[in-house]
C-alpha cells in the first residue's frame, strides 16, 4: 500500500505519528503532489518530499477563523486585495507548496490567484503554530517565505502565547516588528494591529469590538 491508497483518516494517523516529519521514503514531482492532493487533504510539498499536516484542533480552527474574519472585513472595506486561507501557495524561488493559515494578496496582484493554486508570493502571510509545526512555522517557513519574497509574516503560537512578526527590511531579510504600547502594527496593512492579549482570550474578542478600536468603519 502507497500513501495514494491511504483514506483520510489514515492519512491523518499518519500526520499524527510523523509529528511535523516528511513521509519517509517517499519522493514527488510538483506534478505528481498536485495530482495527488485533493482539496480534503492538509499537505505541503518541499523539494519533492511530502508533509502530512496534523487536524487541526478546536482552539487553532478558531482562532484561524477570527484572523480570517477580522482581515477580511478591513481588506474588503477598504477595497485592498484578497484575504485566502488554507490553499496552496507556490513559492517562487523555492521548490515548495506551502499552506499558509491566512494570508493577504494586495489588489495590483491579484493575477497570481488560480483556481487550485497561489502562484508567487503573498503579501502577508500568518501562521498558527501546533505541536507539530513549530520547527515548520518557526524556521522553515520563516526561510521560505523571506527567500521567495513575501513582505510581511506573523507567526501566533498560542500554546507559548507568544507571538512575532517580521517585515523585509531593505537587504530583502527579515526585520522584526516592535510591539509599541500593547500593540504590533503591520507594515503592509497600515490600519492593521493586533494586541497579543486579544489572541489568548477565551472566548476570542467580537470583531466588532475589534475593528471599533481601529477605527474602522464597514458597511
Amino acid at each position: 500500500m502507497t500513501l495514494r491508497d491511504l483514506e483520510q483518516p489514515d492519512l491523518a494517523a499518519l500526520a499524527v505519528e510523523l509529528d511535523g516529519e516528511p513521509v519517509p521514503g517517499l519522493r514527488m514531482t510538483e506534478k505528481e503532489f498536485e495530482a495527488w492532493c485533493d482539496e480534503d487533504t492538509r499537505a505541503e510539498w518541499v523539494n519533492g518530499e511530502v508533509i502530512l499536516m496534523s487536524p487541526a484542533s478546536d482552539g487553532h480552527d478558531d482562532l484561524n477563523v477570527w484572523l480570517l474574519a477580522l482581515l477580511r472585513l478591513l481588506v474588503e472595506n477598504e477595497e485592498l486585495g484578497l484575504i485566502r486561507s488554507n490553499m496552496h501557495v507556490r513559492l517562487p524561488n523555492r521548490k515548495t507548496r506551502r499552506v499558509p493559515d491566512v494570508f493577504f494578496i494586495s489588489r495590483s496582484r491579484k493575477s497570481i490567484v488560480k483556481p487550485t493554486v497561489i502562484d508567487g508570493a503573498p503579501d502577508l502571510a500568518i501562521e498558527i503554530v501546533s505541536p507539530d509545526s513549530e520547527a515548520r512555522d518557526w524556521r522553515d517557513k520563516y526561510i521560505d517565505y523571506e527567500k521567495s519574497g513575501v513582505r510581511e509574516y506573523w507567526v501566533i503560537d498560542p500554546n507559548a502565547r507568544r507571538v512575532e512578526a517580521y517585515c523585509l527590511g531593505r537587504d530583502k531579510q527579515y526585520v522584526r516588528i516592535k510591539e509599541i504600547d500593547g500593540r504590533i502594527r503591520s507594515k503592509v496593512l497600515r490600519k492593521l494591529y493586533v494586541r497579543p492579549e486579544w489572541l489568548w482570550k477565551s472566548p476570542l474578542p467580537k470583531i466588532a469590538t475589534v475593528l471599533k478600536e481601529m477605527r474602522i468603519r464597514w458597511s
